[in-house]
């Protein structure tokens, strides 16, 4: 339970770490962050995989493969009914957060902006706690450490637009910060479930490994390439997929 708080902690703070990036770096070139995009994309494309898909087909008894594949489906339509709720992410970065509009027309947009991250923040948080409820620790700390990098140009990309808007410093962290609590809430929530449920675990993983590909292809692949730097965040995303198959080699 101690490392589920840890973790938790570690997931949410990202955010939060990220946030203070984004203070100290107000300019932040797009090659850069692509990169960092891409490499976290690897990371948890990786973690979805090795962490939560293959760890459903072997906890699924004789209908592991039905399971799985229903859980993973069941995971990404979750996402879409939600995407279908609030604007993608990947929709909003960038000139529709230019600081144009005026009052609260403006406002109202960013905060929209924050809102959709802190929703989306919430299946990545139960990823991060099924992880944990299938008592395998090193694959649930691989899945929760892609989630937490994958956050940190998350809370980066949250400030400029706020303080563009008026919004006081402290607020700005403070709300950036609120994105990060939402992900400890959902680490707790899907560690619980497992926990109190074993026999919901299977398709919980397969839920979540659903989520993380969803982000993964939906949201993370397509910022990543809107910018002219689709080779170098490619690469990016192969070093990171490769580094955790490292990791899980060894650690296996």
């Amino acid at each position: 339970m101690q490392m589920v708080l840890l973790t938790a902690l570690g997931v949410g703070g990202a955010t939060v770490f990220g946030a203070i990036l984004g203070f100290v770096f107000k300019k932040i070139s797009h090659k850069f962050s692509d990169a960092v995009l891409g490499f976290a994309a690897g990371v948890m494309l990786a973690a979805a995989v090795i962490g939560l898909v293959l760890p459903s087909l072997e906890k699924g008894g004789k209908f592991g493969l039905l399971i799985t594949v229903a859980g993973v489906f069941c995971g990404a339509l979750c996402l879409t009914v939600i995407d279908r709720l609030v604007p993608h992410l990947h929709r909003l970065v960038g000139a529709d957060l230019e600081p144009h509009g005026e009052g609260n027309a403006r406002v109202g947009k960013i905060l929209l902006f924050v809102l959709a991250i802190a929703i989306h923040n919430l299946p990545e948080g139960i990823a991060a706690g099924v992880g944990f409820g299938s008592g395998e620790t090193a694959e649930a700390l691989a899945v929760a450490g892609g989630i937490a990098l994958q956050n940190i140009p998350e809370g980066m990309v949250i400030i400029a637009p706020l303080l563009a808007a008026g919004i006081s410093k402290r607020k700005t962290f403070l709300l950036a910060s609120l994105t990060g609590v939402v992900e400890v809430v959902g680490t707790f929530i899907g560690y619980f479930a497992v926990a109190v449920s074993e026999w919901i675990l299977p398709f919980a993983l397969a839920f979540a490994g659903g989520t993380m590909l969803y982000v993964i292809s939906d949201e993370m692949i397509p910022e990543t390439h809107a910018h002219g730097n689709e080779r170098s965040a490619t690469y990016a995303l192969l070093f990171g997929f490769c580094l955790m198959l490292t990791m899980d080699y060894f650690l296996a």
